[in-house]
């Protein structure tokens, strides 16, 4: 079969032939139809990602669209190492399938599935937001960031706070929800950047927050952090959810004081912080809610003989592989 093959860990795929996936006792053969290209899909892949099983050669892809054997439109993840998503088959345990809804299109329901399914978890399982609560998304401009402002508010935020270093696509987010977006420039060339998005936080902090859903992390976290410290008053507690490190910095110094001096409480939201389960939930409830919410997401399909050009675009607008 034509796949998407990763020959060893840290490498890009190449476009090739590769094994038939065969049946097995709990096992669901999948003809692919559809794969988006998340960040969590190139890690594991590539073996960097902790759930990596580091196996090669393998086929890239940790989720996609498709039909059993016996005819069903599921969504499927984490099939059966080798054998990835970015192929003409796949192999994947039942338990890690979800049905399609009829409506729902192969590539939106592949676009939507990773990232809906990180806001949907961050939003409920984790922060177990309330209706009329403040919610903040640190990092808003990325695909999963704008979800889960579109969630935040399908769910009863009172009000939605956005953030991210691109003013025009900031603006963008007023149209999906956001009530209030703040800017912020960081790091070397920008010496004073910090200092002016903290303030800028504790300006809007004043109004009250609840939740911080965070994408980053980073200088951008840290300063979240200070900054809510600072502005929240005595012992209201904010649950502060970290998602994702789109900075690429693994490592924040964080002020002890911070902690001491306010009521966060810090949390994460992914594989084994949330139960496998409930992220399965997470995607089902997600694509329920494409329609009544009429959840929006950029999409750009491109065939699996192109997928070594296109495993280095950027992530907006989503990539879908269509196979065939």
């Amino acid at each position: 079969m034509k796949a998407a093959i990763i020959t060893a860990g840290g490498k890009s795929p190449v476009y090739g032939d590769f094994r038939d996936p065969i049946a097995s006792d709990g096992a669901e053969l999948i003809s692919v139809s559809a794969s988006a290209l998340s960040q969590f899909s190139k890690s594991r892949s590539s073996g960097e990602h902790y759930t990596s099983e580091g196996v090669f050669p393998a086929v890239a892809g940790a989720d996609g669209v498709g039909r059993t054997a016996d005819g069903r439109r599921v969504y499927f993840v984490l099939p059966e190492a080798p054998f990835g998503a970015l192929a003409e088959k796949s192999l994947v345990r039942s338990k890690q399938c979800v049905p399609v809804p009829d409506g729902l299109n192969d590539g939106i329901a592949a676009a939507v599935a990773n990232p809906g399914m990180s806001a949907w978890a961050a939003l409920v399982e984790r922060a177990r937001l309330q209706p009329g609560e403040t919610v903040l998304v640190n990092g808003a401009t990325g695909s999963a960031g704008r979800l889960a402002i579109q969630l935040a508010r399908h769910l009863g935020a009172g009000r939605v706070i956005g953030t991210g270093r691109n003013e025009n696509e900031l603006q963008e987010l007023t149209q999906l929800g956001a009530h209030a977006v703040i800017p912020f420039s960081l790091g070397a060339l920008h010496p004073f950047g910090a200092k002016q998005y903290e303030q800028a936080l504790i300006s809007e902090f004043a109004h009250g927050i609840d939740v911080v859903i965070d994408y980053l992390w980073g200088q951008s976290t840290k300063t979240a952090i200070v900054a809510i410290a600072k502005a929240v008053e005595d012992a209201r507690p904010v649950r502060f959810v970290h998602v994702g490190g789109a900075s690429r910095d693994e490592n924040i110094e964080l002020p002890g004081a911070a902690l001491r001096s306010s009521a966060i409480q810090l949390m994460g939201s992914g594989v084994k912080s949330v139960p496998f389960s409930k992220l399965l939930d997470a995607i089902k409830n997600v694509f329920a809610t494409v329609a009544p919410a009429d959840l929006r997401i950029a999409t750009k399909e491109v065939p699996l003989s192109g997928i070594e050009e296109a495993w280095g675009l950027p992530g907006k607008p989503r990539i879908v592989v269509r196979i065939p």
